[in-house]
């Protein structure tokens, strides 16, 4: 063993000034939240009066129980040996204390030190102020007594000394770890790992795995452990040494006693062949480890440094996507996973997806496991879908962590939340809150105002909130089977977009504000919770109109204008209807008597049922996607416009389309593109606002002498190109068509009427009032 031989080579031949059998104070520095665990392992090495505190655990210990601290703790920073304590309020009685101390029992004048500083609640918080007064007292001793004085080392000291100031009061300790004891040892220069070696042994302790190493060695059954997202393989390395009974310090070449005068390097050898015959009395024949990682660089890091172990043909490491993990090796075992944590909000949405994955690939693939999962944030481990059994609160370094338990069994299988579903929350808490009855009193007036408003003109869905209070960011849109539906209603639901708050808001609030909103929003509409359907609206990718969000294919019938509408409010980025354009349809009902109508970019086709309603003698819809031109076809169906030849649905890059001849011409065209898409032409893509001028034209390639072209946009920064287009006769028709419960936000959509402009033509067509626009 290295560490032998580093033991026997680097050890001073100085008498001890600590007895083995004399009792010392020992202080045990660990990651915070793993104090428990020290002091179980300090009662397990025969220490007394241990006590565990915020920073670590207190004992009384022999030199040989600290040594085996040293040696054998798995959770361990450091081990501090007390020398000293005495009153320090100030510089110069912090020196003189230590210059008290002989410290030729410690170290000698050929040796090397450096002092360490922790300091709280005291007068004296410059710690490297304090550091610097004890290394003066400790030099100026010697250079006193013999003329000589040490040298400073602060990278590898032959002895490393720890000052702790706590109300005054300094503590002097001889630092016996030397480095930190979370490096064994055996990993590489990979660079920071997110997860340190005495951190990932707590996780497992607080896990059970000790416990489940030993039923396994008690019955002989198999046993398995698994970390799916293993990165340089620090889970499943200290899973292995548990497993194996290897003491986590035996590959260290150096420790901080092994130059210190009170070495007993008998006692220590003694140790190390304890530890070497404990570890070869150990077989793992029955125990499988596995670690699994997307990136072939950490891949490689895992395997190199179980290699390093000692333990590369005990572990298998592959390269393997999560989802794509094979089923459990063996009937029972553990999981357990280190998960990215997303400190910010955007990271931590981008997260959900992946924790669900990893909750997915638990319940399918490790039934009758145990699982632990280490995360720094709480909510994600919502994704997962597994009521966790026990939870545990430990710091991988600043950031406060939670260890969630788990039991993989059908029974602990949280029912997952329907797509679109309002979260689990406490209802009566948030509806308790000042923010939650203003939100309601505003939602309450709203409701008042626009629902006789929407009786009166017999309109049956329509916008009750926009982001009337702007802390709370919300648009809430009512669904009506009819426009005369009664509160009670089964056929009144709620689609309510949330508007992703920014990256600077602190999550905490961001989260109450939205439960006060969800607890007042079902009681103020008078619908249940389960016809609200909520999404989050976020910064759209270019072709992401086409997405698919969910697999349910429920579809609701609602009305406008007495024709009959499909929505579906969980499976698609919106709902299959825009409310905002609701007097264009109209509009476009009114100009369509006797004319042929042309649908670009044509959705869900609702402009082509009004169309169809008013009279027009032919229709043809052209859109991309199939999905859209199905539910195209139910709402004609729905309708009665069953003529397949005289209403036709093309499937069909409109960019393309249009470039072709022009074989029909049309007396009414809608043109609504949306505002990004991807498309063979135009660069690679669509862009309404660099392309809006070539996407007219082109549509006016196959307008009829005196026909009509309406445009619109929802791209709020629109901005029409009136000098590429000064040949036709141009009528903004914004305001006219942005609807009253739309009022609060005029730039939802531009919307423009366009003629070719040739005196035959001109007043060809009524002129738009709000008053033509009403529906029946």
């Amino acid at each position: 063993m290295r560490a032998s031989t580093a033991a026997t080579s680097r050890t001073c031949a100085r008498a001890t000034s600590v007895p083995s059998n004399d009792l010392q104070r020992v202080f045990v520095t660990v990651p915070a939240g793993a104090a428990e665990l020290a002091a179980g392992e300090l009662e397990s090495f025969g220490a007394s009066e241990v006590k565990a505190v915020r920073a670590g655990a207190a004992c009384a210990a022999t030199l040989e129980q600290a040594y085996r601290a040293c040696l054998w703790s798995r959770v361990a920073s450091r081990v501090l040996l007390q020398i000293a304590e005495f009153p320090a309020p100030d510089p110069n009685a912090l020196y003189a204390g230590a210059r008290s101390v002989d410290w030729s029992k410690h170290l000698g004048t050929d040796g090397t030190l450096a002092v360490d500083c922790t300091s709280t609640r005291s007068a004296i918080t410059h710690t490297q102020f304090a550091a610097l007064k004890v290394k003066d007292a400790i030099v100026d001793e010697f250079r006193e007594a013999t003329g000589k004085r040490p040298s400073v080392d602060v990278a590898a000291p032959d002895v490393r000394v720890n000052l702790h100031l706590d109300r005054d009061v300094a503590t002097l300790a001889i630092d016996l770890s030397g480095e930190s004891l979370h490096r064994r040892g055996y990993r590489g220069p990979q660079g920071a790992a997110p997860l340190k070696e005495n951190l990932a042994a707590a996780v497992l302790l607080r896990a059970g795995w000790p416990a489940l190493v030993a039923a396994a060695a008690a019955d002989g059954a198999p046993l398995g452990f698994v970390d799916p997202m293993c990165g340089s393989g620090t889970l499943c390395i200290e899973a292995a040494l548990i497993a194996g009974d290897v003491a986590p310090g035996l590959e260290r070449e150096r420790f901080g006693f092994l130059r210190w005068r009170g070495h007993d390097d008998a006692l220590w050898q003694r140790l190390l062949e304890e530890a070497r015959q404990r570890r070869a009395a150990v077989r793992l024949d029955n125990v499988t480890i596995r670690g699994y990682d997307r990136d072939a660089a950490a891949v490689e890091a895992a395997r190199a440094n179980a290699a390093s172990a000692g333990l590369g043909e005990r572990i298998a490491i592959e390269r393997r996507e999560l989802g794509e993990l094979p089923d459990a090796p063996v009937p029972r075992g553990l999981v357990a996973a280190n998960p990215p944590y997303g400190e910010r909000l955007g990271e931590q949405r981008e997260l959900a997806p992946l924790y669900a994955r990893l909750g997915e690939t638990l319940r399918t693939r490790f039934v009758g496991w145990h699982a632990a999962v280490l995360t720094g944030n709480p909510p994600l481990g919502l994704e997962l879908g597994i009521k966790a059994k026990r939870t545990h609160t430990l710091f991988n370094g600043p950031l406060e962590c939670r260890l969630l338990r788990f039991e993989i069994d059908a029974r602990h299988f949280a029912t997952k939340r329907a797509p679109g579903a309002l979260p689990t929350f406490d209802e009566d808490s948030a509806r308790a809150r000042p923010g939650s009855e203003m939100f309601a009193n505003r939602l309450r007036k709203n409701l008042k105002s626009l629902g006789a408003w929407a009786r009166r003109e017999e309109v049956a869905c329509y916008r009750v909130y926009d982001a009337d209070m702007p802390e709370y960011a919300f648009s809430i849109d009512l669904y009506q089977a009819q426009a005369a539906a009664s509160a009670d209603d089964p056929k009144r639901w709620v689609y309510l977009q949330e508007y992703a708050p920014p990256e600077t808001i602190d999550a905490a609030k961001a989260r109450a504000r939205r439960e006060e909103a969800f607890a007042a929003i079902p009681e103020v509409l008078g619908v249940s919770r389960e016809r609200v359907h909520l999404r989050v609206r976020r910064k759209q990718k270019r072709g992401a109109q086409y997405e698919k969000l969910a697999e349910r294919g429920e579809f609701h019938t609602v009305e406008e204008g007495g024709l009959k509408l499909l929505v579906n409010f969980t499976d698609y980025l919106d709902t299959g209807l825009f409310l905002d354009h609701r007097p264009t349809r109209a509009r476009i009902r009114e100009l369509a008597k006797g004319k042929r109508f042309l649908n670009l970019f044509a959705y869900t086709c609702t402009a082509t049922v009004f169309a169809a309603a008013g009279g027009a003698v032919a229709t043809t819809s052209v859109d991309l996607s199939r999905t859209y031109l199905d539910w195209a076809k139910r709402n004609l169906e729905l309708n009665g416009l069953r003529d397949s030849s005289r209403h036709k649905l093309l499937q069909e890059d409109v960019i393309e389309w249009l470039a072709r001849p022009a074989r029909e011409r049309y007396d009414l065209i809608f043109l609504d593109p949306p505002t990004l898409s991807r498309s063979k032409r135009m660069a690679g893509e669509l862009d309404v606002q660099r392309d809006h001028v070539q996407l007219i034209h082109g549509a006016l390639a196959r307008l009829a002498p005196g026909g009509v072209l309406i445009f619109s946009t929802n791209f709020r920064k629109f901005r029409l190109d009136s000098a590429s287009l000064s040949a036709l006769d141009v009528r903004d028709i914004t305001a006219a068509t942005i609807p009253k419960d739309f009022a609060r936000d005029a730039k939802i959509h531009h919307c423009y009427e366009l003629r070719l402009a040739t005196p035959s033509d001109r007043g060809s067509a009524p002129p738009v009032k709000r008053a033509t626009l009403k529906l029946r």
